[in-house]
């Protein structure tokens, strides 16, 4: 898991989740079949994914929401060079303050801000409009780790911390929704994701002209680096479902 306690400008990676290019015009095109006329992102961060969909679906216009008003604003940016920005509004606010019904609803990485995986799913059932579709990405279990791994990884991190990947298929059919397609990150993705995260660090460790402060960037790069490395790099993985919502 990467190092979350400090700021980071995300500037090396397109999506703040183990996903690649292919995946995510998978992900866009599944949520575009349906034909939505709106879609919400919660949790957006700088909204790239929703972009996607937006691209995908023409017709379509798109909500995101977030708490962090540095990220929006490279997500409005970003809606403005794509010529999206007629189509996507950016808004500063928590998740679960967010009301539908969308068409389509995503939410990858953010199922903490609703309060965990099966209470975000609850949730997301009370946002998307019947017969509408949910993304739902968050972190798992690939395996039960070892305690050895465990101690190598971010402090007080614990076996039932996570779900398994079945674990989240069984919240999301308790909240109502059909599983369209299950898939999970590979090993290129996470290593793509975490490389990226950890390159904003060394390059403004690098930029940086007090010793002092490069040291402090560098040893919260190695410190993350070696969570990855010897903590969890092939144990915890991602899951990502395309669900259906009841038709009502």
């Amino acid at each position: 898991m990467t190092d979350t306690t400090a700021a980071n400008t995300y500037s090396g990676l397109d999506f703040n989740a183990p996903l690649s290019d292919a995946r995510a015009r998978r992900l866009a095109d599944r949520v575009a079949a349906a034909g939505p006329g709106t879609v919400a992102d919660l949790g957006c961060g700088w909204g790239e994914l929703l972009l996607r969909a937006l691209e995908s679906c023409p017709a379509a216009t798109g909500t995101g929401v977030d708490t962090d008003d540095r990220l929006l604003q490279r997500a409005r940016a970003a809606a403005e060079r794509r010529g999206l920005a007629d189509r996507a509004e950016f808004t500063a606010g928590p998740a679960d303050a967010v009301r539908g019904p969308f068409d389509a609803v995503l939410c990858v990485g953010a199922d903490h801000a609703l309060g965990g995986t099966a209470p975000a799913l609850r949730a997301l059932s009370g946002v998307v409009a019947p017969g509408g579709t949910v993304v739902f990405g968050t972190a798992v279990w690939e395996r039960t780790p070892t305690a050895g791994e465990l101690a190598a990884m971010w402090p007080g991190a614990t076996a039932d911390e996570l779900p398994a990947t079945a674990d989240v298929v069984d919240a999301a059919l308790d909240a109502g929704f059909r599983p369209a397609w299950i898939e999970s990150a590979n090993g290129d993705e996470w290593d793509a994701f975490e490389s990226g995260y950890l390159s904003d660090w060394e390059r403004r460790a690098a930029a940086c002209a007090d010793p002092a402060e490069a040291a402090a960037l560098r040893a919260r790069a190695d410190t993350a680096r070696g969570w990855w490395l010897r903590g969890f790099r092939g144990v915890m993985g991602f899951c990502y479902l395309t669900l259906t919502a009841p038709a009502g």
